[in-house]
C-alpha cells in the first residue's frame, strides 16, 4: 500500500471520528435550563381522546422499577438511569450512539384538568392514562 493511500484512509477515519463526536456532543450536551441534572431525554408522544390523555415515553434498556413518576402543579415529570451495559475488560468501544445515563424528561401538561389513572409498562414503553376531571360549574 502506497503511503499516499494510507494517509487518505487515516484522514477519512479521522473525519468520521469527529463527526460522531460533534454528534454525541449536541445529543448530550445540549445547553439550557437544568441539564446538568440530565443527560438525554427519551422520545414522548401525547394521544387525546374524549375522556383521556395518553402520555408515551420511550424508554428501551429502561427496568419499568427505576422508573419515577413526579407530578406538579403544571406538569409531570419521568426520570430513571439507563446504565450502561457491562463490558469485559477487553472490550472496545467502536460507536456508542444510544444514549446512557440519568435522564429526566419533565412535560407540561395542565395537571388541574387531569388526574394520574393508569400506568403501565411494556416492551419498553412506559404510558400514563390521565382521566380528565369534570368542571362543576
Amino acid at each position: 500500500m502506497r503511503s499516499r493511500d494510507l494517509r487518505s484512509l487515516m484522514w477519512g477515519e479521522a473525519l468520521s471520528l469527529l463527526e460522531q463526536a460533534e454528534r454525541l456532543q449536541r445529543q448530550f450536551f445540549r445547553v439550557g435550563p437544568s441539564t446538568a441534572a440530565r443527560a438525554w431525554e427519551p422520545p414522548v408522544d401525547l394521544v387525546e381522546s374524549g375522556e383521556a390523555l395518553r402520555v408515551h415515553v420511550a424508554l428501551p434498556g429502561v427496568g419499568a422499577e427505576s422508573v419515577a413518576i413526579g407530578i406538579e402543579p403544571d406538569a409531570v415529570t419521568v426520570s430513571a438511569l439507563r446504565a450502561f451495559p457491562a463490558c469485559d475488560g477487553g472490550a472496545r468501544i467502536h460507536r456508542l450512539e444510544i444514549p446512557y445515563g440519568r435522564f429526566e424528561r419533565r412535560i407540561a401538561l395542565p395537571m388541574q384538568a387531569l388526574e394520574l389513572t393508569g400506568r403501565s409498562f411494556a416492551n419498553g414503553l412506559l404510558t400514563l392514562t390521565f382521566a380528565k376531571r369534570k368542571e362543576t360549574a
